[in-house]
Formats: C-alpha cells, structure tokens, sequence
C-alpha cells in the first residue's frame, strides 16, 4: 500500500484529501504544521506528499530544502493560496513535481496522484 503524507494547516483540506485518498486504498498521514512533516518524513518509508506551502512554524520551501539536506526523495505535489511564479519555480528546483491552486479540483489532484504510481 503506498503512503501519502498529507501536510496543510487547514484541518478541512487535510480530512478532505484524507477520506479521498484512503477510499482511493492509500495509507494516509496527516500534518498540520512543518514539524509533524518532518517527524513523519523521517520515521516513515512516504511514497508521495502533498504539501501547503504556507503553513505556520516551517513552511514549504522550508521543508522541501530539510528534506533535500536529508537526502529524502519522493513526489511531492505542491497546493498553495497564492499564484507566485518565484516561490513555484523554488519549489520545483527542490523536487515538486506538479502544483495545484487552490481552491483546488479534488479530482484532479486525485487523479494526478493516481498517475504517479500506475504501473
């Protein structure tokens, strides 16, 4: 079963991607700030995260380069409130492999990650 680590600050979008992503036969975990993502990158085998990029204590970038200093690699989908090109294209030379606005279409980033593990 792959493993998805979803990091927002926003209880409502974590439950939502939760409840689509467990009937999609996921194994999800949940992080509503910077440091329970990193307890979860650096204790569990994640197959894939979808990540805030504006979350409160570490946010995304922050993140991303803690796991590139780790050496951590996986997909990892980006979600964020704001359109800012600078911060996406950091984001992307840290590893994001797709991005999303939100609000976001719930079926569109379920399908995107369905994509990444099709055989």
């Amino acid at each position: 079963m792959k493993k998805i680590l979803i990091v927002d600050d926003q209880q409502g979008i974590r439950l939502l991607l939760n409840e689509v992503f467990k009937k999609e036969g996921y194994e999800t975990y949940l992080a509503a700030n910077g440091l329970e993502a990193i307890h979860f990158i650096e204790n569990i085998m994640i197959d894939c995260m979808l990540l805030d990029m504006k979350i409160p204590g570490m946010n995304g970038i922050e993140i991303l380069q803690h796991m590139h200093e780790m050496g951590q690699k996986m997909p990892i989908i980006m979600m964020t409130a704001y359109g800012e090109v600078a911060l996406v294209e950091q984001a992307k030379s840290l590893g994001v492999i797709h991005y999303f606005t939100k609000p976001f279409d719930i079926f569109e980033v379920r399908n995107t990650v369905n994509n990444l593990f099709k055989d």
